[in-house]
């Protein structure tokens, strides 16, 4: 069978999944292997630059930089969960969903109401201003149904976070090169688990 990935896709990727995605793929990891974004106040400044996001004034903390791997690691969490990982169990979910209401609680969003309809926007400036952007758009994907169309790969050490735009949401790795090497890694364990219990 081959595997699932995000190959053909007939959806659109919305805005909102781009500004999330954004914030999650911050982490060492993924096809490209890129570097720990958030490993310090001077990177994570370095990154908030590189993508429009605050300017040279702006003050980040140590503390801001741990706040934002806490809260990618918690989402990444999620993304995880909604890839079918079995490597996510229920508790690990739980404390990945705590993680989340208690951030929501800390950088609150506003309504926006106009003509043309409603939005959540934060009601902060600066980095905690971004943590709140993240989580509105989150908030906006699942108001849209497609907050689980939004995935983290399954295949170690990857994780490279996606939105899934199948037509029938199947997809659980980044691209084919991390399904095959997933699957190449699940015939090999298949092939010990049954040298182990056959009789020599």
């Amino acid at each position: 069978m081959l595997p699932r990935t995000t190959e053909r896709s007939p959806l659109t990727q919305p805005t909102a999944a781009d500004v999330v995605l954004q914030f999650v793929n911050t982490h060492p990891a993924g096809p490209h292997r890129l570097a720990e974004r958030f490993e310090s106040a001077q990177t994570m400044h370095a990154w908030l630059l590189e993508n429009a996001m605050t300017s040279q004034t702006t003050r980040v903390t140590e503390a801001d930089a741990a706040t934002a791997r806490e809260l990618r690691g918690a989402l990444i969490t999620v993304l995880l969960a909604h890839s079918g990982d079995k490597d996510v169990t229920p508790e690990v979910l739980t404390q990945a969903e705590e993680h989340l209401r208690d951030a929501a609680s800390r950088y609150p969003l506003v309504t926006v109401i106009s003509a043309s309809g409603a939005s959540l926007v934060t009601a902060q400036t600066g980095v905690h201003g971004l943590f709140g952007t993240v989580l509105a758009n989150a908030t906006e994907l699942a108001q849209a149904g497609v907050w689980d169309r939004l995935r983290a790969c399954r295949h170690q050490p990857c994780h490279f976070c996606f939105f899934d735009r199948t037509r029938n949401s199947s997809a659980v790795y980044c691209g084919p090169k991390c399904g095959s090497r997933a699957s190449m890694r699940a015939y090999r364990q298949r092939k010990k688990d049954l040298a182990a219990t056959t009789p020599t």
